[in-house]
């Protein structure tokens, strides 16, 4: 049932802000050095006429959400040029008033792939088309200002909002359960499987495939700006004990074979990665150092062969 506070953009302003790495950022298998943030105002009005602004941002990560031999400089260009897309789209497509899970899926399951669509067919005839994944990240501002609009205009955190009292459909009406499941979405919101935030949360490190371990992987080229450059100083001056080690995109088996393309022996693949995983040991020696000072964490070590190593998981 619509209900006084349901809301729909009636402004949009995107903003884009240009970002330099402080040092090169190696993520799977290509180097980051600079990423646009798209930043985005929108303006609501709910059924009483009563109006408020809302904020969202997100990096425009281009080698996450799109992977392709594409140059780096075209798909930043075709997603800030998307975004641009749907900064217009979202006041001239604008649907009836509604709360923000229905305005928000509303451009997420139509508006967002139609535009897409209608993007590369005459934008980018015979190209390689934009990703779902990347066209979802670039709606991705726009909804979460919406979100922080509507908060605004109740005076709550929107997270206590996702309830009946200001959404007009449980979450029936967004999720299927599994044939032959016991599991009823009927009559409950999201607020229903939150739980009380934390007060504090722990700062994640990002180490990168490049970021030098040791002084052995200085290359004189690193930045003299007075803050730290190889992990173990990064840990030991602030106290570092939660990290996100970002791997090198290839699989160790891959790795293993001698490649005419690479130039590389079988023997020289098996001591680059003896070599990362001293690395990877020496990092662990020293966040076992300083967990073992803190007695309210201890280490938890997971290194699969997937793009995320959590070297350390507060409790």
């Amino acid at each position: 049932m619509p209900k006084p506070s349901d809301v729909r953009p009636t402004r949009v302003s995107l903003y884009l802000l240009p970002i330099r790495t402080r040092v090169p950022l190696k993520f799977g298998p290509e180097i980051t050095t600079e990423v646009t943030c798209a930043r985005v105002r929108m303006e609501v009005v709910d059924r009483l006429g009563r109006t408020a602004v809302g904020w969202g941002e997100t990096p425009l990560s281009v080698q996450w959400v799109w992977p392709s031999a594409l140059s780096y400089q075209h798909r930043r260009d075709v997603l800030v040029d998307f975004c641009r897309v749907l900064a217009d789209a979202w006041v001239r497509h604008a649907p009836p008033a509604g709360d923000v899970l229905e305005v928000g899926s509303f451009y997420i399951d139509t508006i967002v792939p139609k535009l897409a669509k209608q993007y590369d067919d005459l934008v980018r005839p015979g190209q390689e088309p934009i990703p779902h994944l990347a066209s979802l990240v670039c709606d991705s501002p726009f909804d979460i200002a919406l979100h922080d609009a509507f908060g605004n205009l109740t005076g709550r955190s929107v997270y206590e909002t996702y309830n009946s009292e200001f959404l007009n459909a449980d979450l029936s009406h967004y999720l299927a359960p599994l044939e032959n499941s016991a599991v009823d979405f009927r009559g409950l919101y999201p607020q229903d499987f939150f739980v009380n935030p934390p007060k504090t949360l722990p700062a994640w490190h990002l180490v990168g495939g490049k970021d030098p371990v040791d002084a052995s992987e200085l290359e004189g080229d690193a930045p003299d700006d007075g803050h730290p450059v190889l992990l173990a100083d990064w840990i030991k001056r602030d106290g570092l004990d939660c990290l996100k080690v970002k791997l090198r995109g290839r699989r160790p088996a891959l790795g293993l074979r001698a490649s005419p393309e690479s130039g590389k022996t079988c023997e020289q693949a098996r001591r680059e990665l003896a070599y990362r995983r001293l690395q990877l040991h020496r990092a662990r020696a020293l966040l076992r150092q300083r967990t073992a000072r803190s007695p309210r964490r201890r280490t938890a070590e997971n290194l699969g062969h997937g793009p995320l190593c959590r070297a350390a998981l507060p409790l």
